[in-house]
């Protein structure tokens, strides 16, 4: 390990700042899944992901000297990813429709609810939500921002961020026991 990554991520940074394709054709393929599974959460859809994740890979190869060598570059990575899919969730606000969770399609029905509570699962429910309930869950609960840093990113204020917070959470647990009653009712 040299700093905090292995030689083999170190030779290929140092192949992409040289602008060797080889060396970044790697590297995309090395963190493509790590990086798909940030955008994918801050995302309508797959496609739109996808969309994030090459604009954010662009700005990796362009700003890859930028990189601190002392830090892991999988945060680097990470925080690009996310700053990336904030920047196109600002640019499409115009574009998204909210739409409410009881005129949404319902999320198809389980055997079990409870056996289910899988990821796939929970980033589906997840998705569902408004885009910027989406976007405030995702960088509160999961990347683990506070109410002030959102504020700052979305350009809201830590108030909004914190109504917005607790609406999704509302709006998933409402979703989850509406599934519950009909999957009961399903047996009656």
């Amino acid at each position: 390990m040299i700093g905090t990554e292995s030689i083999e991520v170190v030779e290929l940074l140092r192949g992409c700042l040289r602008n060797d394709r080889e060396a970044q054709r790697k590297l995309y393929q090395r963190f493509y899944g790590y990086a798909m599974s940030v955008c994918v959460r801050y995302s309508a859809d797959v496609e739109e992901a996808r969309e994030v994740l090459n604009d954010g890979f662009m700005k990796v190869f362009t700003r890859l000297a930028q990189y601190d060598p002392n830090k892991p570059f999988k945060g680097w990575i990470r925080r690009i990813m996310i700053n990336t899919a904030l920047d196109n969730y600002r640019h499409n606000l115009k574009h998204y429709h909210a739409a409410d969770l009881d005129t949404s399609p319902p999320v198809a029905a389980t055997a079990d609810v409870v056996s289910d509570l899988n990821y796939e699962y929970l980033m589906g429910l997840i998705q569902q939500l408004s885009p910027a309930y989406r976007t405030v869950f995702n960088l509160y609960v999961i990347d683990g921002y506070t109410h002030e840093e959102i504020a700052g990113m979305l350009g809201i204020s830590p108030g909004t961020s914190k109504s917005n917070l607790s609406k999704a959470r509302a709006n998933l647990r409402e979703v989850l026991k509406k599934n519950r009653v009909d999957e009961v009712e399903q047996y009656i």
